[in-house]
């Protein structure tokens, strides 16, 4: 969307709407909506008119409230990317400043030399400086040294007000189009946007005699407030940047809008937490009292504490080494047997060959999985499959609809297009992914690879095709290559269970809980791998709280500090490792709050990567933030202490880990067509596009277990050594056996004794 859409909010917004929405629930609000939204004006007109009423009336509401998140996120985009912007500038123009001034700085630093010397001896100064450099040359590279060191070179806020003409024009639809509101300590900030909307209303060019300036933060106050005078370009990029950092924390929200909403919104109404707290016991993994739970942290980071303590002073760590105050782990290292590679080739060697079409079928005779696709008006499960199927096939294989209905005989776009817009949504996808996780774990061959009770998760890159501005934004791992990121979590058995889809440039970490909490399938994963990009404290307090245990891998372990409870002694060779204490007391005061945050999550009132989100955004002083952050700290630490005494937490976590790296090696060869790029624009469709691939990776996997469960007995008959020990070490991740090329056709085969395909017979070319 663009500037304009605020006028369509504006067209949108009205008193009998509002009363609707307030007498309606969400839940039948949301579902009208989502029929509305594929109805054609031929399919409004056959409804009765008390019908046609509601449904256009849900859907306005619906479309409103998705006008009002894009601008937002618009807005989000647009201060993030100037303000990126403004740093790389600001940095190359301050690296060409010092470049071009070296000589100078250079002999600036020999002139400062020469006059402490002189000082210290008690000599003349400036006669020292000028036999050295002369006072001529002394001054002038002064004069250089200022220049570097003023304002405009070194900070980034310089570039940014100079973007003043990019940020007004939308600033002005911005404010006029959007009511923002907030808690009591942002008054001051909604009083500057009032001003600023009244300025551009009335066309004034200066701002009023008293402006509201206590808002601004230090950093900013030497660019907005010059020689007493506050800067009109300045104040109003500053107060747009602060209302940015305001809006992700949730202390200023939108009316209308389902993402800028206030934080106190998405936790459970007080009184309903309380009520369930009455009755209990609440859906959490701790007690009921802070200091209780703060005890019993306390006792195991002492045995924890002693116990790395003494292995580490008599250098009895495994794979560690705590030396000088310094911290190395040595990684360890995959060690694949021989023998469990040529069981892998003999295995794969025997799997029938066949295309993707045909596989999807048979999965889909083993779980119905296609039932699970129903119609968004009559709930009736699919008529024609082949379409469907079809369409699911388009997005997995990221060919599109019309480029499938060329490659597919038999079905044209308009059939696609009818199937996927009545029977393909996410809630479809869900559930069609939870009966093949389903029957995945049923087959007893994936118990040789886990129970189910670990899990990680990781983010998949794709590169954004043709014009991805929009998609994507810079980041540490792809620079400015414009993307998305397809966060999956998969389970030790394989089974990729849960996946969505995130900005390149968003930070994994809020999203790792989503994936535990909210798949549909019977996982009940306890302990849960990530990488270093889903570790933050944050996110190892919820996790304690909702009862997962959190052990990523995180590479720079050995600069996280350490911390500890008041009164906790740690043994002299860790003290480097810490970084401080945690505030009990602080922690006690938010432990309420603290629990109903995880009640809500549990409850489903907000999400945890909203809710994670929104935390990390907020000011450090924001004592829910502060003392999740704490609790996390302490079970950082509690983790920490393990990962270094426990070779087996290491050896799990990066065997659960590198299973998700070659499931991503699999998605990346399924997901081929367009050069693997991601060319659709809206969220909506690039949702469906992860989700249809992650569908056809979990048909896939159970394709190949079962088989592979067939294969590995059929070697096991012909003499082959066949073990757990061995079979664990083959994935079900193959694909060569599997035809991903070529006109996609439907036809269902005849298999052999069981329903099962025949073993594959290799042809000699040297036959006859």
């Amino acid at each position: 969307p663009g500037p304009g859409e605020c006028v369509k909010v504006g067209n949108f917004q009205s008193p009998l709407l509002g009363s609707i929405q307030a007498a309606v629930t969400a839940g039948t609000l949301s579902r009208m909506a989502d029929e509305g939204l594929w109805m054609t004006a031929q399919h409004l007109r056959d409804l009765a008119p008390e019908r046609r009423h509601a449904t256009l009336a849900a859907t306005t509401l619906q479309l409103e409230t998705s006008l009002i998140d894009s601008i937002l996120g618009m807005f989000d985009k647009l201060i993030g990317k100037l303000s990126r912007r403004a740093e790389r500038r600001t940095a190359d123009r301050a690296l060409q400043s010092v470049r071009e001034a070296h000589g100078q700085l250079a002999a600036l630093a020999r002139a400062c030399r020469v006059l402490i010397s002189a000082c210290e001896q008690g000599g003349n100064p400036k006669m020292a400086i000028e036999n050295a450099t002369g006072w001529a040359n002394f001054v002038k590279n002064v004069a250089s040294a200022e220049d570097i060191a003023r304002p405009e070179t070194v900070d980034p806020r310089t570039e940014l007000i100079m973007r003043y003409a990019t940020v007004k024009p939308f600033a002005q639809i911005l404010l006029s189009g959007l009511s923002f509101q907030g808690v009591p300590a942002c008054q001051l900030l909604l009083d500057a946007l009032a001003i600023m909307r009244d300025m551009y209303q009335s066309g004034l060019r200066k701002l009023p005699d008293k402006v509201p300036t206590t808002f601004i933060r230090r950093s900013w106050r030497p660019f907005v407030i010059v020689q007493g005078e506050v800067d009109r370009r300045s104040y109003e990029i500053c107060t747009l940047s602060e209302l940015r950092d305001r809006l992700r924390a949730g202390d200023v929200w939108v009316e209308g809008s389902r993402v800028f909403r206030s934080f106190e919104d998405c936790l459970l109404p007080l009184p309903v937490f309380q009520a369930l707290r009455h009755e209990g016991p609440l859906p959490v993994a701790v007690s009921g009292e802070p200091m209780d739970h703060l005890g019993m942290v306390g006792q195991s980071l002492d045995g924890a504490l002693q116990q790395v303590g003494t292995l580490a002073e008599s250098n009895k760590l495994p794979d560690v080494t705590i030396k000088d105050g310094e911290l190395k782990v040595t990684p360890h290292k995959a060690d694949t047997p021989d023998a469990a590679v040529a069981l892998r080739n003999a295995a794969y060697g025997l799997l029938p060959r066949l295309r993707i079409t045909d596989l999807l079928i048979e999965v889909d005779s083993w779980t119905g999985f296609s039932d699970c696709f129903l119609h968004q008006r009559s709930g009736k499960p699919p008529e024609d499959r082949t379409a469907l199927m079809t369409a699911v096939l388009a997005d997995g294989i990221n060919l599109g609809l019309a480029r499938m209905a060329e490659s597919c005989r038999g079905i044209t776009a308009g059939r696609l297009a009818w199937a996927h817009d009545w029977h393909v949504r996410e809630d479809c996808y869900a559930a069609a992914l939870s009966r093949i996780i389903d029957v995945h774990r049923a087959v007893p061959l994936a118990n040789a690879w886990g129970d189910g009770s670990t899990s990680s998760s990781d983010g998949q890159f794709f590169k954004a095709g043709g014009r991805g501005e929009a998609i994507g934004d810079i980041n540490a791992h792809h620079g400015n290559e414009p993307g998305v990121s397809f966060y999956t979590h998969i389970s030790d058995q394989y089974g990729p269970f849960y996946t969505k889809v995130i900005a390149a440039s968003a930070s994994e970490a809020p999203h790792v809980l989503d994936g535990l909490l909210y798949h549909q399938t019977g996982l009940q994963p306890s302990e849960h791998y990530t990488d270093t990009g889903g570790a933050t404290d944050h996110v190892f307090g919820l996790c304690h709280l909702l009862g997962f245990r959190f052990a990523p891998r995180i590479r720079d372990l050995k600069d996280r500090r350490l911390y500890l409870p008041p009164g906790l002694k740690a043994p002299e060779i860790l003290v480097p490792l810490l970084g401080g204490r945690i505030d009990a007391n602080h922690l006690a005061i938010n432990w309420e709050p603290l629990i109903r945050l995880a009640v809500s999550i549990r409850a489903g009132t907000v999400t945890a990567s909203a809710a994670l989100r929104k935390l990390s955004a907020y000011p450090r002083q924001n004592g829910l933030a502060v003392a999740l952050r704490d609790l996390g700290r302490l079970e950082r630490t509690l983790f920490t202490l393990d990962w270094l005494r426990d070779p087996g937490l290491r050896r799990r976590t990066g065997a659960g880990l590198n299973k998700g790296e070659a499931r991503n090696a699999l998605a990346r060869a399924v997901f081929f067509n367009r050069l693997g790029e991601m060319r659709d624009r809206s969220f909506e469709n690039q949702s469906y596009r992860a989700s249809g691939l992650n569908l056809l990776v979990a048909a896939i996997i159970l394709w190949n277990t079962r088989y592979l469960e067939l294969a590995f007995a059929e070697l096991a008959r012909r003499g082959m050594t066949v073990s757990t020990e061995l079979m664990k070490h083959v994935a079900p991740l193959g694909w060569e056996h599997i035809s991903l090329t070529g006109d996609y056709s439907w036809a269902i085969e005849e298999f052999g004794d069981g329903g099962m395909r025949p073993f594959h017979r290799p042809v000699s070319l040297l036959a006859a």
